[in-house]
């Protein structure tokens, strides 16, 4: 099976400078724009911000 792309796999980088990436998937329906997020960065080792990459 093919993969949907109505559900493309994307990048959150930290908004902290360091680096540190996580990959997830997210609906183009539901979220047309940027992704914006509050995660854990481990480098950082607090709560930062973190964008869509594309």
């Amino acid at each position: 099976m093919a993969r949907n792309d109505a559900r493309p796999v994307i990048k959150l980088r930290s908004s902290a400078g360091t680096g540190h990436t996580y990959v997830t998937r997210k609906s183009r329906r539901n979220d047309p724009d940027r992704l914006v997020l509050r995660k854990y960065d481990p480098i950082a080792r607090q709560h930062t911000t973190y964008r869509e990459e594309r």
